[in-house]
Parts: structure tokens; sequence; C-alpha cells
């Protein structure tokens, strides 16, 4: 039997994307924004794709479903804005919390930025982790690096993991990669040449290292750019124009720095060249910039998916 999931906050699908990639079936695909819900159906169209706000959700009908995962927020956590926790409405903990308690699954899994591992917020996780105690899971965080697991940027990312607790001991955080992921170079040669650009060797050499991190920007605020001023100059050193997102590449006889196209911003996230976004450029892009790479989420979801299966076969055995 194929282990199920839930996904809330399911954004343009990235997490999604790796959970399935692990074996996992999606029940339901919960996400509020319009152009990620078309993005889901435009690729996914047999995946129950609910469009609505989670706090609006009840998981109640999925009572004892195996993975209940997803990327709440990261506003209320990111040092990029004011860090209010608990104190900003876009905090949705709580409702994930709720979710949890209602249907039960064997695990759940949450990502989040790096700034929820900061000491202000040292409360805030003892709160979580004993909420998720009282349910009767065995919860923990885990700060992964994209890069560890073949993306081509660092992207650093909080993983929150909570386990039932007699299947915990079965589940072991997954290990980094032993190769290099490819250069910004490596990665978009293919597309940053695409239409002839005469100086795409010379670009392929200065772009030699991976990528900063894609930031994706708010609904509140941000554009499609490649984020502030120090990740625009880490951009600029790769000989990338981070100040917006282009619509194709560039032509044969174009002079300067290139900018990304939304194709090759999701191919550094790890998203496959088949996945496809709708949506104008921006909305598209921010589904992008704050998506979850996949290749990451895989890796985490086959260590559940492992410690589940160990316990069925267990069972049948």
């Amino acid at each position: 039997m194929a282990l199920r999931s839930i996904e809330i906050c399911a954004g343009g699908g990235g997490q999604a994307l790796g959970i399935e990639g692990a074996g996992f079936v999606h029940e339901a695909v919960l996400e509020i924004e319009p152009p990620a819900c078309a993005t889901l159906r435009l690729n996914r169209p047999e995946w129950n794709v609910i469009e609505g706000d989670i706090r609006e959700f009840d998981a109640t009908p999925y009572r004892g479903i195996d993975l209940l995962a997803g990327g709440v927020p990261c506003p209320p956590f990111s040092k990029a804005g004011r860090q209010l926790g608990a104190d900003d409405e876009r905090d949705l903990f709580p409702e994930a919390i709720r979710l949890v308690d209602e249907c039960r699954p064997q695990a759940v899994m949450l990502e989040n930025v790096r700034g929820l591992l900061d000491a202000v917020f040292d409360d805030y996780r003892n709160k979580v982790e004993g909420q998720l105690r009282d349910l009767g899971y065995v919860p923990g965080w885990r700060l992964l690096n994209a890069s560890d697991f073949g993306v081509s940027q660092l992207r650093p990312r909080v993983v929150f993991v909570g386990i039932r607790k007699d299947l915990a001991d079965r589940f072991a955080w997954p290990t980094s990669h032993a190769e290099e992921p490819p250069t910004v170079g490596e990665l978009l040669y293919d597309l940053m040449s695409a239409h002839g650009w005469h100086q795409a060797d010379e670009w392929r050499q200065q772009a030699s290292t991976i990528a900063p991190t894609i930031v994706g920007g708010s609904k509140k605020h941000g554009g499609p750019d490649l984020g502030p001023t120090r990740a625009k100059k880490a951009w600029a050193a790769l000989g990338v124009d981070g100040c917006g997102i282009a619509d194709q590449a560039p032509a044969a006889d174009y002079v300067g720095m290139p900018r990304l196209t939304n194709r090759m911003a999701a191919r550094v996230q790890g998203f496959p060249d088949e996945w496809e976004f709708a949506g104008r450029k921006t909305a598209a892009y921010r589904q992008i910039g704050n998506a979850f790479p996949p290749p990451v989420a895989q890796a985490v979801a086959t260590q559940i998916a492992a410690a589940l299966s160990a316990r069925r076969a267990f069972r049948v055995a």
C-alpha cells in the first residue's frame, strides 16, 4: 500500500513534488494563492488541490494519514523581516499543530527559514515541541543546506520532523551527497546559450560557484528580483544581474550581465524543467523563490517513508 500524505501551504509545489518522489500519494494539497493552485493543477491534474485558507481547513477526514507536511509562512521568523514570531499574523504553526491533532498522522514534516533557530525563538520552539510531545510525537529540528543534496545553491532551511513515539527510533536524518552540485555556469549554460549568445562560454567560466539563496519575497513586499543588496552583489560576482527576471535568454548579440529567467531560477531551485508555473511573471517567480527545493524535501521524506515502511513490514511479518 502506498504511503499517504497531506500537504499544507503547498505554494508552487516544491515540497509536494519532493514528497511525491519519496513515494507518498497526496490525499489533499492545500494552498491559498490562486496562481500557485493553478500551477499544482497544471502539473498534477490528478491531485486533490484545495484552494483555501488553512484556518478553515478540517483535517479530521484524513485521520490516520501517514504524513502531514508543509511549508508554513517564513516572514514571522525571517531575518529579512521583523521576526515577530507568534505576534505575526502570518504565523501558522498553531494551525499546523491543530491539524496534527485533528488527523493524527504517523509523521509531521514542516520547513521554514534558518531564523527559526535563533535564540530569540527558543521559547517558541520549546512550546511547539511540547505540544507535539503531548500529542504523542518525538520532535526534532535540523538545519539542512540545499547544496548538500545536489541543489546548486546554499539555501539553508530549517526542517521540523515529528515522528510518532513508537516509530521514532526508526527515523534517521538524511546525510549529504558525496558529490558537489554543479556550478551556476554548468547548470544554466544550455539555457543561457539557447539563443546563440556569443558570450555564453565566457559567462559559464565566470559563474564558477553555486548560487546564493534565491529570495522570492512576500505578497506584501518584494518583486521579481533576486533579493536584497548583498544577494545582488553575490549574483553580480557570478555575472548575473539580480535586479529583475528576464522574459527570455539573452540574444546572440547581447552585451552585459544577463538576468535569469523563471525557468533558470526554477532549475537553480531544483525543479525539473517539465514543471511549469502558472500566473504572470512576478507571481510565478514568487512561487519559485519561496519553494522548498524538491531534492531536499525528497531526501527528508525518503527517510520518513523508510521509518513508516519498516513499521509496516514488521507488522506484516
